[in-house]
């Protein structure tokens, strides 16, 4: 029944759901499950970094990506889409500080990225993006961290700890959490349902703070594996 109802954007099924919503939340369960955290001072991304192929070289493929100088994200889901959604969110942090000569607040930044999501589920000739975004940010206005979640439905959630796919494991945390020790859940917690051995190769960490954002290098993911060892 449900594809008579596929290629739609708009046409609702007889059980009431877009279909096209449902392949897109499809995809982010095929994905690699991605973590976020967010402690008193900080948030964490954490991410499994498959490599698709022994004949390409994946260490300039980055998962964790910087957006700006206080926000990053990670995704779960389809790579292509999420470079598109980059690209786009890279262009609207950069629009908000030629005119505000300031840098974006996270709240703005996810709601400007949640409405161009909010265009492919509607338009003719595309598609919803297939990914789940785990966005955190620092606003300096509010001086605190932001975690936010924003998936192909466009629903925005804001969280203290947020796992994608939604069937990846995750616990209850709390934000009084030291950002030291966040780092330290979010690899337990991705931990759970990695398979394999994790080493500084297959997962990608990003910490925000006041400070800004930044991807962790090699050399400190494997300091914090041997921490957990």
């Amino acid at each position: 029944m449900s594809e008579r109802y596929g290629f739609s954007l708009t046409t609702f099924s007889p059980s009431g759901k877009l279909v096209q919503i449902e392949y897109a939340l499809n995809a982010v369960n095929a994905g690699s499950p991605a973590v976020g955290i967010k402690a008193l001072n900080g948030v964490v991304l954490a991410t499994e970094k498959k490599n698709k192929s022994l004949l390409h070289d994946d260490r300039t493929i980055h998962k964790v990506e910087p957006i700006c100088k206080n926000i990053g994200l990670v995704y779960s889901g389809m790579g292509p889409d999420y470079r598109l959604l980059v690209q786009k969110a890279r262009k609207l942090a950069q629009e908000y500080m030629l005119i505000y000569e300031q840098n974006v607040p996270p709240t703005q930044l996810v709601k400007r990225v949640a409405d161009v999501m909010q265009e492919y589920t509607q338009s003719g000739g595309v598609r919803p993006f297939g990914v789940s975004l785990l966005i955190c940010g620092y606003d300096y206005d509010e001086d605190r961290p932001f975690l936010y979640q924003c998936d192909p439905s466009v629903s925005i959630l804001n969280q203290i700890c947020r796992a994608c796919p939604a069937n990846s494991a995750t616990g209850q945390y709390s934000d009084q959490l030291a950002l030291e020790d966040a780092v330290h859940t979010a690899i337990l917690t991705l931990k759970e349902s990695f398979e394999g051995q994790m080493t500084e190769d297959n997962i990608e960490i990003g910490i925000c703070d006041k400070e800004g954002f930044r991807r962790l290098t090699p050399a400190e993911v494997k300091d914090y594996l041997a921490q957990i060892s």
